[in-house]
């Protein structure tokens, strides 16, 4: 037993894995599917659902008979009342949503005189309540990230 190993095993608590002689290998394979057939059969067969197992087809069999049940996409959207074009046309859409924090930041970044009438104005634009937009600015200048000078605001990054 090496030095690290007695160590291990003297620590309290600390539990020291005990080394197995042979595992056992049911089956060796590259192919994925294969491999699923056999864990589900061994586990049907363990659980006494052999048989049922056996009437079943194949994972490929399967997942075909999956892609073709039920109601494809286009239909579902429509029987909800959605435009299938206006849906997949929002999923493309490479337009990028900042928090309403990075959209107050910005607001004063940005305006050549952010006050804060100017800020909520600018952040409302951006479908950010003007009850956040005044909660916002005064947790800025609490926490130091900006100041106001004159009623107007400023970063200090």
């Amino acid at each position: 037993m090496s030095r690290a190993a007695r160590r291990r095993a003297a620590a309290p608590g600390v539990a020291v894995p005990v080394p197995h002689k042979k595992r056992r290998q049911f089956v060796t394979t590259d192919d994925e599917d294969h491999a699923r057939e056999v864990r589900a059969s061994m586990l049907a067969a363990r659980q006494g659902h052999g048989d049922a197992f056996a009437e079943l087809g194949s994972f490929a069999e399967l997942e075909t008979q999956l892609e073709s049940a039920g109601i494809d996409d286009e239909t579902y959207l429509r029987a909800s009342g959605l435009d299938p074009e206006r849906v997949a046309a929002a999923g493309t859409d490479d337009t990028t949503t900042q928090s309403r924090r990075a959209v107050v930041r910005e607001a004063i970044a940005t305006l050549e005189a952010p006050t804060e009438d100017a800020v909520c104005t600018h952040a409302a634009e951006r479908d950010v309540a003007p009850s956040y937009t005044k909660r916002a600015l005064t947790k800025l200048v609490r926490a130091g990230e900006a100041i106001k000078t004159q009623g107007v605001y400023e970063l200090v990054d």
